[in-house]
C-alpha cells in the first residue's frame, strides 16, 4: 500500500518539526499559580488607616505597566526553559531568570506602594497582597528547582542565597519599601522590635542547645539498647501531643511552687511565668525530633562499614566518632533543621506567659 501524494509532504513536515516535549513539569505549575494569583488576587492592599481592612488592588492597576510587562516577559522566558532539552546550562539559566523574577517582584511591590502613597494621606496603610506572596514564592521555588536540577554544589547554592539577600538588603537601604505599612510600623517600634527579636533568638538557641545536649546522648543510648526505644518514644510522643498553651499552663503551678519554696530560684528568674516555663516547654518539644533523628541516623549506618572498622582494630569510641557519626551526619543535620524551625514557631506562643519574643507583636 503506497502513500498518497498529499500525505508525503505532511509526513515530512512532521518529521522536520517534532512534537514539543515538556522536560520540566514544575516550572509550568509555578507559572500557572503565579498567573492565577495575579489575576484573581490583589497585589497590594490599601487601607485608609491601620484600624480598618484594606481594599485589594490588582497588579496591573498598582504597578507601572513597564514593570508588569517585564514580569510577563521574564515569566514567559522562564516557561520556555521547561521545554528546552534538559541539561545543566538550561537549569542554571532557569535559576538565573527566577532570581531576576524575585527581584522584579520585590521592585514591583515597592513601586506600586510608592505610587499609591503619592496620592494618599499620611494615615494610609499599604500592605502586601496575596498575589505578591504567591508570585514571590513561585519565583523562589523556581530558583530552588533550577539549582537542584543543575545539581549545584553547596557553594553555588550559598552564593545564590547571598546574592538574593544582598540585593534585598540593598533595596531596603535604597528605600524601595518605605511606603509599605510594614516599614512604617517597624520605624514606630524599632527599639521594641530589636529587643523582641533578641529574646526570640535567645529562646530558640537555648532550647535547641539544651535539647541537643540532652537528646543526642539519649538517642545514642536508645540505639545501643533497642529495648529503650519503645518507652522513650512513648513518652516523647506523648509530650508532642500536648498543646503548647496547655503545656505552658501545666508548668505554671510547679514552677511557682519552686520559686516560693526557694527564693534563690526566684531571684534568677525561675517562676510560673517568664522565660523558665517557656524554655522548659520548648526543650520538651524539641527532644522528640532530636532523639528520632539520632536513632534514625545511627541505625542507618551500614553494618558492614562498622564491622570493617572493627576488623581494623578500632575501639567502640573510635568507631563512633570516626565512622558512625560522620556517616549519620546528614540525618542528624536534617533533624537539627527540623527542631530549629519548630522552636522558632513555638517560641512565638511563649509571649503568652511573659517570655517575650516576636510573639509580643502577635498576641
Amino acid at each position: 500500500m503506497s502513500m498518497s501524494g498529499p500525505a508525503v509532504p505532511a509526513f515530512r513536515a512532521a518529521a522536520r518539526f517534532p512534537a514539543i516535549r515538556l522536560y520540566n513539569h514544575v516550572v509550568p505549575v509555578l507559572i500557572s499559580a503565579a498567573v492565577i494569583a495575579a489575576t484573581a488576587c490583589g497585589f497590594i492592599s490599601v487601607a485608609p488607616n491601620r484600624l480598618v481592612s484594606g481594599e485589594s488592588v490588582a497588579l496591573w492597576l498598582a504597578a507601572d505597566p513597564r514593570v508588569t510587562a517585564a514580569l510577563a516577559v521574564l515569566g514567559a522566558a522562564l516557561l520556555t526553559t521547561a521545554f528546552a532539552t534538559s541539561n545543566r546550562a538550561v537549569h542554571f539559566a532557569s535559576a538565573g531568570i527566577a532570581v531576576t523574577l524575585v527581584f522584579l517582584v520585590l521592585a514591583a511591590v515597592g513601586q506600586a506602594a510608592h505610587a499609591q502613597a503619592a496620592s494618599a494621606s499620611k494615615l494610609t496603610r499599604i500592605s502586601l497582597g496575596a498575589a505578591f506572596w504567591v508570585m514571590l514564592g513561585a519565583a523562589g521555588l523556581a530558583v530552588l528547582d533550577g539549582l537542584q536540577r543543575a545539581r549545584a554544589g553547596i557553594l553555588v547554592q550559598l552564593a545564590a542565597v547571598i546574592v538574593i539577600g544582598a540585593g534585598f538588603a540593598a533595596m531596603i537601604e535604597a528605600g524601595a519599601f518605605d511606603a509599605l505599612s510594614l516599614t512604617h510600623e517597624y520605624r514606630t517600634r524599632e527599639a521594641q522590635f530589636a529587643g523582641a527579636l533578641t529574646r526570640h533568638v535567645e529562646l530558640v538557641l537555648a532550647s535547641v542547645g539544651v535539647a541537643v545536649i540532652a537528646g543526642f546522648p539519649l538517642g545514642v543510648a536508645a540505639v545501643r539498647r533497642p529495648g529503650w526505644q519503645g518507652p522513650v518514644f512513648a513518652v516523647l510522643n506523648l509530650l508532642q501531643t500536648i498543646p503548647s498553651i496547655a503545656l505552658f499552663g501545666l508548668l505554671i503551678v510547679p514552677l511557682s511552687a519552686v520559686a516560693s519554696a526557694f527564693p534563690s530560684f526566684a531571684a534568677v528568674g525561675i517562676g510560673g511565668i517568664g522565660v523558665a516555663p517557656a524554655l522548659i516547654a520548648l526543650v520538651l518539644y524539641a527532644l522528640l525530633p532530636v532523639v528520632r533523628s539520632t536513632v534514625a541516623g545511627l541505625s542507618g549506618v551500614d553494618r558492614g562499614v562498622v564491622d570493617a572498622a572493627r576488623g581494623m582494630g578500632m575501639r567502640q569510641r573510635q568507631r563512633f566518632w570516626q565512622v558512625e557519626l560522620p556517616l549519620s551526619a546528614p540525618v542528624l543535620l536534617a533533624g537539627l533543621r527540623i527542631v530549629t524551625v519548630q522552636a522558632i514557631g513555638l517560641a512565638v506562643v511563649a509571649a503568652l506567659i511573659g517570655a517575650g519574643g516576636l510573639g509580643s507583636f502577635v498576641f
